[in-house]
């Protein structure tokens, strides 16, 4: 087999089992040598693919996966509703800003609402907001993603190459030192690419169950932004900026 045969068939074998030992896994491979699957292994380390345990076994890596934006909801919520609340104290009278989406981007939403201000925004749920608002709401309209309730796509990327944000709160799945803000998707990841480029400050919003895990793309470095999170992490402090709820 090709190395990326072996590859292929060592992740589906951790799929069905969740974990194995490394002998285990070499009784599925019975024509690789064992030092050959080591080397299989470490390289899948390297990537991101998969975790060495102790006592010689291996799982999947926990990459931070797309769930649903109700799901997200029950998950940290008052970790998540005091981010929102620091990232609103950014924000100035006058100012025009962009909100992502996610949850804790929702949370910031429905407090600018109440503020003389003019937001932009891709996130699904400032559709819902009725009655009168001291806050202008622009929706960037594009492909609906009915599980986050994130709006992508090429009509959302063209529109947001041609505005310039006061100040843009970014919304992500996972922040590591070393590999940077990372979400599921391509399209989320061009999307806040383009707004991070054209506003004077960016903000990502990540509560610490964010930080040192991953996620499949990668949005950029960690520089030139600020961390709003609720709690400070020192080798992500090292590298950007933060604020603690």
């Amino acid at each position: 087999m090709i190395p990326y045969e072996r590859h292929e068939l060592i992740l589906n074998k951790l799929k069905e089992a969740d974990l194995l030992k490394i002998d285990e896994l070499a009784a599925f491979m019975p024509d690789v040598s064992m030092s050959t699957l080591r080397r299989d292994l470490k390289e899948l380390e390297k990537r991101g693919s998969i975790e060495y345990l102790t006592g010689g076994a291996v799982k999947l890596h926990s990459a931070a996966r797309e769930v649903s934006v109700f799901e997200k909801g029950a998950q940290r919520s008052s970790e998540k509703d005091l981010i929102a609340r620091r990232a609103a104290a950014e924000v100035e009278d006058g100012e025009t800003v962009y909100v992502d989406s996610g949850t804790t981007a929702t949370a910031l939403l429905s407090l600018l609402v109440d503020k003389p201000v003019t937001i932009y925004t891709t996130n699904g749920y400032a559709c819902r907001f009725t009655g009168e608002l001291a806050a202008k709401v622009v929706v960037i309209g594009g492909d609906f993603n009915p599980v986050t309730c994130s709006l992508t796509g090429p009509m959302v990327e063209s529109a947001l190459r041609e505005l310039y944000f006061d100040r843009a709160f970014i919304g992500v799945n996972a922040v590591d030192e070393d590999r940077g803000i990372m979400t599921p998707g391509y399209p989320e990841a061009i999307k806040k690419r383009i707004v991070m480029q054209n506003s004077q400050a960016s903000y990502v919003l990540a509560d610490s169950s964010k930080f040192h895990v991953f996620s499949n793309v990668k949005v950029c470095d960690l520089e030139g932004f600020t961390v709003i999170s609720d709690k400070r992490d020192a080798k992500i402090g090292e590298r950007v900026k933060m604020i603690t709820a």
